[in-house]
Order: structure tokens, then C-alpha cells, then sequence
């Protein structure tokens, strides 16, 4: 991840990042005061007014609302100093986890939020495997300093024992809990001090001379300037300094403490994103690798939300830029049908708004409304033919049946669940034998919402059953051996949307078998998402 220099400075100021955290650590009220920073919200929603008005700008499904957990993942731009930051808003919750993959294939750095009393937790664990997978630059916020929490050396040492990354703490709280009153920053010492009394005023920094610096007296209680300046000692001698270079590999993450519903400590994070994070990276392609500083308009689906707007049917494509200066109503290639595409009404979304974008450079994320010319792993380029790897589908972990209350909405119900599955929101499967579908997701709430999306997006009620069987393999493999496997287990097969085959396993035996019987066929997990 060298710093090339010769990238456009409209794509070097890019970017593009994602937060990911438990649920309830607040990642919501950060992404807010992001917002709230960056001008895009005039005041942050979670300041506790009536009704509509305290809804937070990120999560706009029903559902969501109800539950108040963020189910879709949007994307938001925002400007802060001479930076342009992409937001793109991870699900929280653990059923949808492969969203969430996806979402981490278009992003050059995460945010993991974590909660000052609970430290690493189960959900953290996964999504921060993803981010290694993929070698992600992580950064890190502690929140709800303000609240009783653990001990900073306990915290550092979960994370470092837990996800096995060195961590380097970029600032140092001063008190917790009660007596929290903000946080020497280390990479730039200052002094920050949280105000208590507004929780939507960006607190005071004070330039020190170092530790021993007079000034901090006048802010901070003896008792508690004397445990700072012991806790930073310890820590600049058991701790390693910051490393730009270790912390692009993946290798490092540096650390800040606060406390995002009091907008502290988020200023020097967005900071910190801006001033060590990554411009945007190349993306790899099966032909070659795609260069941020190519002149060409090359970008990728990674992700397809239908109906954000239900007085109109539309479905939008979330697009990654990978390279270029897009301006609107350019034409370009969609790789997988080989159709030139008119891209007449891009947006950009600035929080819960949509504007049309103008214009968009390499880094950036853009909303292509479309009516189902668009999937996840779509390539558009200005002409060549690239083919996007690293796109995952993963064999679903739940299987139903489903089935239309009024067996007279059948075909109508066919057409909502290849939306679905072209959206990304469920895998729904076509058996060889019999009618009707079986749908597969990863978590058991993806029903839920998905029941409640049928009825309420294609008025049919709808009805998830049991089925026998309980995982899904796509069947790889050339020729007869393939033919031959498909023909013996009619009863196990079906198609997914694309019309690939699928074998359907009641048990592990079923896998073992064909394995046994038919060693040219694989049964894969997973499905490359490569149009």
C-alpha cells in the first residue's frame, strides 16, 4: 500500500471506510456525529426530541426502526477539512453477515467501535476476521468512556490477545465513568476536553508542551493528572509507538478513546482517518489489476437495494468507483451483459438524502437506480471487458420453503424472491422435483424481514415452512461426471437464480457421498460473484 503519488487529488482526498462494531456499541450514534461534523446533519438525531424527529438518519426500513437495528447497509458522503469521506454503513446485526462481507469488498479501511465495558465481543471477533481477510486497515474507537468501563491496559490487552493485532493508543482518556473528563491525544499532544453540558459541542484543545506542561494543572484534578501521566508512561514503554506503514498492512490499529454520544474523541478519529488512512486502493480483476490512477471510469456492484423509495419501485445499485472521473449521463459497459449502459441519474447520498451526483472520481460511492439490469459483481467500465473477483456468496446456513397464502399470487411471489436474491438478501432456490421454492439465509431474523418485505413491497402474505433440507453446495465441475451426479439425485438438486446448480443435503452423509462417488464434481460453499 505504497503512497503513489501520481493519483488525481480529487481520488487522493478520498475516503472511503466502514463501521463495524457489536450491536449496541454504538456505531449508529457515531456514523450521526460523522454526519454532524461534516455538515451533512444540522443537529444529530439521538438528542431525545418527539418522535420522527430522533430517528437516526442511517437506518430508514420500517423495521429497522422498529427494532432499532440497522438491517441495510447505506452508503454517505460527507466533506471534513480538505478530506471526502465515504461512509459506507455496515449491518450491525450477526444475521446479516454476508452483507456485511460484501460491504467490506468496496471500503479501503474500517472503524471497529467497541464498548468500553464490554471490550471485545462475539460479533467484533467475525466481523474483524473479515476485515484480516482482507488485509482492511483498522482503526479503533473506544466509546462510552463517559460510562463505567474497564480498565485501558485490560481493554488494550483483549483487543491485542483477541484479534491478534498490535495496538497503538492514539489518545489516553483521562478518568472514566463519572469522572471521565476527556483525553490527552499522543500522536499530536493535546489536551481534550469533553463538554458535558451540550453534547453536540465539539469540546476545547489545548496545545501542551508535553506532560509536564503547567497548563494541565489548571484542567485536571490532581489525583487524576497523576494517574495520566503514569498510565502514558507505562504505556509509551509496554506499548509500540504508532506506525503509519504497519497500520496500512493490517497489521497495527491505533487506538482513540471516547465518547460518541457527547461528540468526543470523534473529531480526532475522523482526524486520524484522514490524515494516516488509505487513499483508494486497486481492485483485482480476473484480467489484471485495477489501478486507482487509471484516466478510465472503471467501478463494481457490491451491493442492490430495492425499493428505498416505495412510492417507486426502483432498485438502486451501490457502486464502487474504483478509477476515473465519472460524470453523469456517461455510457458505460455493463461487463455481464455486454450492453452499453446510459448512467442518466446517479446519486449520492448525503445522510438519508439523495442527490443527483454530477460528478464522481475514483474511491467514490454511487446509487445507480436501475430495474434490475444491475447485481452484485457487475462490472462497468468504459469499454473493457473486466471481470471483478473477490465478490463472495456464501451457502446459506438456514433453509425454508415459502409459500403464498393465496395460491393465486404464486407467480407474483416468484418474482419478489428472485428481487430478493438479486438483491443479495436471501439465496432462493427452484427444486428439480416438485413446486414451490425453498429460500436460504444466514441468520433466522433474514425471514423475518424478508416476510415483512413480501407482504409489505408486493402486498402477498406469505407463509416460511420447514423444509427437509438443512445446507446448500453449488455443484462445480465439467461434463458428464456433473450431468451424471445432477441426473442420479434429482431429489437434491435445484437452481439459484442465476440457474446454476444446487445440490440441497439433508445431512453431512449427503456431501460425503457424492465426495465419495464422484471425485471430478466439487460441492462448494461458496459462489464467486463474477459476472
Amino acid at each position: 500500500m505504497s503512497n503513489r503519488p501520481e493519483l488525481p487529488p480529487e481520488i487522493a482526498r478520498r475516503r472511503t471506510f466502514a463501521i463495524i462494531s457489536h450491536p449496541d456499541a454504538g456505531k449508529t450514534t457515531l456514523t450521526e456525529k460523522f454526519l454532524l461534523f461534516g455538515g451533512a446533519i444540522q443537529m444529530a438525531g439521538q438528542v431525545r426530541a418527539k418522535g420522527e424527529a430522533r430517528r437516526t438518519r442511517s437506518d430508514f426500513m420500517q423495521m429497522e426502526k422498529d427494532r432499532g437495528i440497522s438491517v441495510s447497509a447505506s452508503a454517505m458522503s460527507f466533506d471534513y477539512k480538505t478530506f471526502r469521506y465515504n461512509l459506507v454503513d455496515t449491518p450491525g446485526h450477526s444475521d446479516f453477515s454476508e452483507d456485511t462481507y460484501r460491504t467490506l469488498t468496496a471500503v479501503d479501511a474500517a472503524i471497529m467501535v467497541i464498548d468500553g465495558a464490554k471490550g471485545v465481543e462475539s460479533q467484533t471477533q467475525k466481523l474483524f476476521e473479515v476485515c484480516r481477510l482482507r488485509d482492511l486497515p483498522i482503526l479503533t474507537f473506544c466509546n462510552k468512556m463517559d460510562r463505567e468501563s474497564r480498565d485501558v491496559f485490560e481493554i488494550i490487552d483483549e483487543i491485542q490477545e483477541n484479534l491478534a493485532i498490535d495496538v497503538s493508543p492514539a489518545s489516553w482518556p483521562i478518568g472514566i465513568g463519572r469522572d471521565f473528563l476527556g483525553a490527552y491525544d499522543m500522536l499530536n499532544d493535546r489536551l481534550e476536553l469533553m463538554d458535558r453540558a451540550d453534547r453536540n459541542k465539539v469540546a476545547e484543545s489545548i496545545k501542551l508542551e508535553g506532560l509536564d506542561d503547567p497548563k494541565l494543572e489548571e484542567h485536571i484534578p490532581e489525583d487524576l493528572l497523576a494517574k495520566l501521566r503514569e498510565e502514558v508512561e507505562m504505556a509509551r514503554e509496554l506499548l509500540p509507538a504508532f506506525d503509519r506503514q504497519s497500520f496500512l498492512e493490517g497489521h497495527m490499529t491505533p487506538i482513540w478513546f471516547g465518547s460518541a454520544i457527547n461528540s468526543f474523541g470523534v473529531k480526532e478519529l475522523m482526524d486520524g482517518i484522514g490524515n494516516y488512512g488509505p487513499e483508494p486502493q486497486p481492485a483485482n480483476a480476473a484480467e489484471r489489476q485495477i489501478a486507482p490512477d487509471e484516466k478510465k471510469v472503471q467501478g463494481f456492484v457490491f451491493k442492490v437495494q430495492a425499493n428505498m423509495d416505495p412510492k417507486h419501485r426502483d432498485r438502486v445499485a451501490f457502486v464502487r468507483l474504483i478509477s476515473g472521473h465519472f460524470e453523469r449521463g456517461m455510457k458505460l459497459m455493463h461487463v455481464r451483459s455486454k450492453k452499453p449502459m446510459a448512467i442518466s441519474s446517479p446519486v449520492l447520498f448525503l445522510a438519508a438524502d439523495r442527490e443527483l451526483a454530477d460528478e464522481a472520481w475514483g474511491g467514490d460511492i454511487i446509487g445507480i437506480p436501475n430495474h434490475g439490469q444491475l447485481r452484485i459483481g457487475d462490472a462497468l467500465t468504459e469499454g473493457e471487458m473486466l471481470h471483478i473477483t473477490g465478490i463472495p456468496s456464501f451457502a446459506p446456513e438456514l433453509l425454508q420453503a415459502v409459500r403464498a397464502t393465496d395460491p393465486m399470487k404464486g407467480k407474483h411471489l416468484e418474482k419478489a424472491l428472485m428481487q430478493f436474491a438479486e438483491e443479495g438478501a436471501a439465496k432462493v432456490f427452484k427444486p428439480m422435483i416438485g413446486s414451490g421454492f425453498i429460500v436460504g439465509v444466514v441468520g433466522a431474523l433474514q425471514f423475518e424481514v424478508l416476510a415483512s418485505r413480501i407482504e409489505l413491497e408486493y402486498g402477498i402474505p406469505v407463509r416460511f415452512e420447514p423444509s427437509q433440507f438443512t445446507s446448500a453446495r453449488w455443484v462445480l465441475g465439467n461434463g458428464d461426471a456433473k450431468e451424471k451426479l445432477i441426473n442420479a439425485n434429482k431429489q437434491h438438486m435445484a437452481t439459484d437464480n442465476d440457474g446454476d446448480p444446487v445440490f440441497l443435503t439433508r445431512l453431512q452423509w449427503d456431501i460425503d457421498r457424492v465426495v465419495r462417488d464422484y471425485p471430478e464434481v466439487t460441492l462448494s460453499a461458496t459462489k464467486e460473484l463474477m459476472q
